[in-house]
């Protein structure tokens, strides 16, 4: 089986492709698998940019076929100067924990939501660089939901925004979604997959 390692310290995130990639014999590794730690600084202007900076210096010390990903959020009718944008985390020069997130988003939306929510949108940035250190990017976005000012009693550890996050569709909380509501809800991303899988 093939071997492919996702940049990223996140072990929630390492998971996204890992059970389609496998079922096309390649085996998604994490760092920890590793025992590697990635510290870059995501200063890119773009979650691609980011992604690519990640990815460099994951295929750097792995010397091995690597995805970078990064994504950026924005929020409609929230001032420019509170844009999320890439900066989901980090506020104020602070990386938040996932409390302290709910806390700032929630508030967020108390502020600048209409009815209690905000229509919310995700653009994603993927980087691949095969094992002959050939680059190659691709980009989405999901738009299907918004932020409440009201989270769920599940909390998805690494995903702290999931549980303020309902679709729209049905008004359920990610965090509350059956499986098979989330199978009809979710977004194709079968093209990323096979980006991955033909860039490899």
């Amino acid at each position: 089986m093939k071997k492919i390692l996702f940049a990223t310290n996140n072990e929630s995130k390492s998971k996204r492709f890992s059970k389609k990639l496998s079922e096309n014999g390649i085996e998604v590794l994490n760092l920890k698998d590793l025992n590697m730690t990635l510290e870059v600084e995501e200063d890119g202007k773009d979650a691609i940019e980011n992604a690519l900076i990640k990815a460099r210096e994951a295929y750097k010390m792995s010397n091995m076929p690597v995805i970078g990903m990064d994504d950026s959020l924005y929020l409609e009718e929230v001032p420019d100067k509170f844009q999320p944008g890439l900066c989901v985390r980090r506020v104020n020069g602070k990386t938040l924990n996932d409390n302290e997130m709910l806390e700032y988003y929630i508030d967020l939306v108390k502020k600048y939501g209409v009815n209690g929510k905000i229509n919310s949108k995700w653009i994603y940035g993927l980087a691949v660089i095969n094992e002959n250190g050939e680059e190659s990017t691709y980009s989405w976005c999901k738009d299907n939901f918004y932020l409440v000012e009201t989270k769920a009693s599940k909390i998805n550890p690494g995903y702290p925004l999931n549980s303020i996050s309902k679709y729209k569709t049905i008004d359920k909380y990610f965090t509350e979604i059956t499986e098979e509501e989330k199978e009809k809800l979710k977004v194709d991303e079968s093209e990323v997959v096979e980006f991955i899988i033909d860039h490899i």
